[in-house]
């Protein structure tokens, strides 16, 4: 910065102080001898001139020096600030660079002034550099902007460039500030934002692993109890059925047997007597046929896989209403017949599962069971009046009214169903079963829907 010459430098300030050491001197020179006016007027000038000349010289010298140390105090603070200082041209050639600029470039600062700055900036960022350097001589607001400078095996450096065109419009001075080490913190974050959320899904992974295999080994347990359970209520089967086979029809086949050897003709018998003994046998054999064929009817009735779903459920439930005295009303429609024999047989047994619930442990007087047709569903529904009960108590409860809940639901899993059951104070329990639509059914529904009732 140029300093302001010294307000005694005027003119009139510095004659009069020329003047007043003039008369100083006069009068160390009291004792010269005078001589003519003009003479002495013309000395009198003179001195006054040299004085001035003089003291002029003086201040030249203090500004001279005072310059040259703000000087070297402005050289010291551009080239060896902490940032770039470079000043550009329009064209982007560098008019003047500090030290710590050229430093930062790696070029010598000689070398700098002329060239492109552009050319200091890698490849892939030139593009950017040069709307960034637009827009600074395009207005007089400040314009930032992040760079990588192109270095031949160097390691990357990134800068953050400042700059804003002067008033001439014609440079612009451009602040550079090496931002390398922030970019790599910035990376270093990133990298390690990356591994903190890696780390997180593989945490969760871990987890849903570790559930997964907990639920396996739950649902592994779950199917030993069950295999348990089924042989258990296997053999309890086979016991009632040998016991049922032993009570009632080893010992009407026995009483069969005598009858058959009572009749053996006697002198004494006669023709009422054997017909009597006729009839009772008879009587005994359609008692026997009946057992059979009841029990024939809960393995595997015929009937379901000659006629269908409707007929086998109607001769259930007019069986099962003789049995327990409970009125059962069937409804569904006509097509339901058309469905394939798996999905038949599994509605059937989900129904004979629980009316014999119903049966043993409901205490209803009427049950409705009812089929119908859904868009992509066809839905078993059975409903009673009896008394409820807790449905997540019975499920976790072991026992043979457990394993004909979960029988039920796993017979539907089995072709693609759902099994559901609620149960409510007051209003019964309603027993629900779907099973999808196959292209066959549905292609046999679509031909005709009516209903049948019992």
């Amino acid at each position: 910065m140029q300093k302001q010459p010294p307000s005694s430098s005027k003119p009139a300030q510095l004659r009069s102080r020329a003047e007043a050491r003039l008369r100083e001197q006069k009068k160390l020179e009291a004792g010269v001898a005078k001589t003519g006016a003009d003479s002495r007027r013309l000395l009198h000038e003179l001195q006054i001139h040299e004085i001035e000349l003089e003291m002029q010289n003086a201040e030249l010298r203090q500004a001279r020096d005072e310059l040259e140390v703000a000087l070297e105090n402005y050289t010291d603070l551009y080239d060896f600030a902490p940032s770039g200082y470079f000043t550009l041209a329009a064209t982007g050639a560098i008019l003047q660079a500090n030290l710590t600029g050229a430093t930062l470039v790696g070029i010598e600062r000689s070398r700098l002034v002329g060239q492109s700055f552009g050319r200091l900036i890698s490849a892939g960022f030139r593009p950017a550099f040069s709307t960034f350097l637009e827009q600074v001589f395009a207005g007089q607001t400040k314009q930032s902007g992040d760079f990588e400078l192109a270095g031949k095996g160097q390691p990357l450096r990134f800068v953050n460039i400042e700059a804003q065109c002067l008033l001439n419009a014609q440079e612009c001075r451009a602040v550079v500030v090496d931002i390398t080490a922030r970019k790599v913190a910035e990376a270093a974050l990133r990298r390690m934002e990356v591994m903190t959320a890696s780390n997180r899904k593989l945490e969760q992974e871990i987890i849903r692993r570790k559930t997964l295999e907990q639920t396996l080994k739950t649902s592994e347990q779950q199917l030993r109890q069950l295999s348990h359970e089924i042989l258990l209520a296997q053999e309890a089967e086979r016991k009632r059925i040998s016991r049922e086979l032993h009570d009632t029809v080893l010992q009407t086949l026995v009483g069969i047997s005598i009858h058959l050897a009572s009749l053996t003709p006697k002198p004494t018998d006669n023709p009422t007597s054997l017909r009597r003994k006729i009839a009772q046998t008879q009587l005994l054999v359609e008692k026997s046929l009946a057992m059979v064929h009841r029990f024939a009817v809960e393995l595997r009735p015929t009937v379901l896989d000659d006629l269908g779903l409707i007929p086998a459920l109607h001769t259930f439930m007019k069986d099962f209403m003789k049995r327990t005295g409970v009125r059962a009303r069937l409804t569904a429609y006509a097509a339901v017949n058309q469905l394939p024999i798996g999905q038949g047989a599994v509605l059937y047994r989900v129904a004979l599962e629980a009316l014999n619930n119903v049966a043993i442990h409901a205490q209803a007087s009427a049950v409705e069971v009812e089929i119908k047709k859904l868009p992509d569903w066809i839905c078993l529904t059975i409903t009673d009046d009896g008394k409820s009960f807790d449905v997540r108590r019975v499920l976790r409860t072991k026992g043979n009214g457990r394993l004909g809940l979960i029988g039920m639901r796993e017979r539907l899993e089995m072709v693609g169903g759902k099994f559901s059951i609620k149960s409510t104070p007051g209003h019964g329990t309603t027993v629900t079963a779907r099973i999808p639509v196959s292209i066959e059914s549905t292609e046999k529904a679509m031909k005709g829907s009516s209903e049948t009732k019992s």
